[in-house]
């Protein structure tokens, strides 16, 4: 099942902020901690650091879905507008430790009224580790799925209006 998806979601909010100020990535590799915290009661920490190769990546640490998630974000597109990471994510639940992969995207568009829509937008898939750990303990990939569906849209749909806020604070910070 390596590549079968988890969980799968996607949420929208407006930006309150001109469409040209609005920088995504610049956004997230400035993200201090403290303002991560607050965009969501289960962030515990974040930064911004390098792949061997050079590519930036984002480093988010969360508690979703009662599990504690390591996650690394490489970097697979980047402009203002339109970023796309990709994590291999260490999962530490109570039964153990697993890995699955996340590609995490967000994006902005400018809507016809000229208000800006952000979209948060997180897949999740299993991976061949997450296949021998709900093996070895006896979980159906259905039922592993169907948790992960739920705990990360409950996540995915708190955070994503109080991203949209602080990439509106950011984009007005910017002379």
């Amino acid at each position: 099942m390596a590549g079968a998806i988890l969980s799968q979601s996607s949420f929208t909010a407006i930006i309150d902020a001109p469409f040209e100020k609005i920088d995504i990535p610049a956004w997230l590799y400035a993200l201090p901690t403290a303002e991560y915290k607050r965009c969501s009661p289960d962030h515990i920490a974040c930064g911004a650091t390098f792949a061997d190769d050079g590519t930036r990546m984002s480093i988010n640490v969360e508690r979703i879905g009662g599990a504690l998630l390591v996650q690394n974000y490489v970097e697979h597109h980047a402009d203002p507008h339109d970023l796309k990471l990709v994590s291999i994510t260490d999962v530490f639940g109570a039964q153990g430790r697993t890995t699955s992969e996340v590609t995490w995207e967000l994006s902005a568009r400018q809507l016809e009224d000229g208000r800006v829509e952000y979209r948060n937008s997180v897949t999740a898939r299993a991976t061949d580790a997450f296949d021998a750990f709900i093996k070895e303990h006896g979980i159906a990939f259905e039922e592993a799925a169907a948790a992960r569906q739920k705990a990360s849209s409950v996540h995915n749909q708190g955070e994503t209006p109080l991203f949209a806020k602080s990439i509106e604070k950011a984009a007005l910070a910017k002379r």
